[in-house]
């Protein structure tokens, strides 16, 4: 190995270090944990095999957050996607007040998610909410939006679209900018429609952003507990109990360690699952300049 090799792995180390002490060595622990027992202060961790999945599979809570995790995975990331789009499409043109409309959208973004959820507690809130103020106005009847387990998920829904769309049209407005803008021209001359252009030139051309802002959405529909803890804690009748929430009651409320390690090696395979899906489906289709 010559010296050049040798200074780069060096200068590489230090990120090795973090990666496997922060990252890869967890996750191996986590799953070594999975197959034991929960260390007690008077008996140590046994191994019990895998114990923990059976408790898991027969755990009806499990399955009803699996399952509203879903349904809020596909409530979250193509609105989110969406929406963030548009944003970029909107601000990247040459419009009135540009700059003030793209700090509006990214301000959700830099508050903390703990204040989003409060701030969005009190839109929700029965009788003097900002929700029931405004139906009152047009004599709609008053609504518990978080209480009511037909609403509960989709309300927690929307305030994660309205937190997440600002940060991804970021990363699309950057996208758009970096588009020559003599493809546009060329098109117009050519006498083709908005749509055309954008169905046929911008969007191939922004699918490599659109897979990383994909990766990120589905990543952040599977780690979200901060607003569920604040608005809801689950509620009601665990209709908004996601995969995070209920891990963390597991883990930190019931102190049941092991079960805990078991639904994060599920959640990590879903995750990597999907992730494969993906790189090697949606990669295909990708055009890169």
């Amino acid at each position: 190995m010559n010296t050049r090799a040798v200074h780069a792995y060096l200068l590489l180390l230090p990120a090795f270090v973090l990666l496997a002490g922060f990252t890869h060595w967890p996750a191996v622990g986590t799953v070594i944990d999975s197959f034991f027992s929960t260390p007690k202060p008077n008996r140590a961790a046994v191994w019990v095999g895998l114990e923990n999945y059976r408790v898991m599979v027969e755990d009806p809570v499990f399955w009803r957050a699996l399952r509203n995790n879903l349904w809020f995975a596909l409530g979250t990331i193509p609105a989110s996607i969406g929406l963030a789009l548009a944003m970029a499409l909107w601000v990247n043109g040459r419009i009135a007040g540009r700059a003030f409309l793209r700090l509006a959208y990214f301000t959700p973004t830099v508050l903390p998610m703990i204040a989003v959820a409060n701030i969005w507690l009190f839109f929700y809130t029965p009788t003097y909410g900002l929700l029931e103020q405004v139906g009152g106005l047009f004599g709609l009847p008053s609504r518990n939006w978080l209480g009511d387990p037909s609403t509960a998920l989709a309300a927690i829904t929307v305030v994660a679209v309205w937190k997440e769309a600002g940060f991804f049209m970021i990363f699309y407005l950057a996208a758009l900018q970096g588009i020559n803008p003599s493809l546009r021209e060329a098109s117009a001359i050519e006498g083709a429609s908005r749509w055309f252009f954008f169905r046929r030139v911008l969007w191939p051309l922004l699918m490599p952003t659109t897979l990383f802002i994909g990766v990120n959405a589905v990543i952040n529909a599977f780690r979200l507990v901060d607003h569920v803890f604040v608005m809801t804690r689950g509620g009601p009748d665990n209709a908004t109990a996601l995969l995070l929430y209920h891990l963390y009651e597991v883990g930190f409320k019931f102190w049941d360690q092991g079960y805990a390690a078991a639904i994060t090696v599920v959640m990590l395979a879903l995750l990597a699952l999907v992730a494969l899906v993906q790189f090697f489906v949606l990669d295909r289709r990708t055009h890169y300049q």
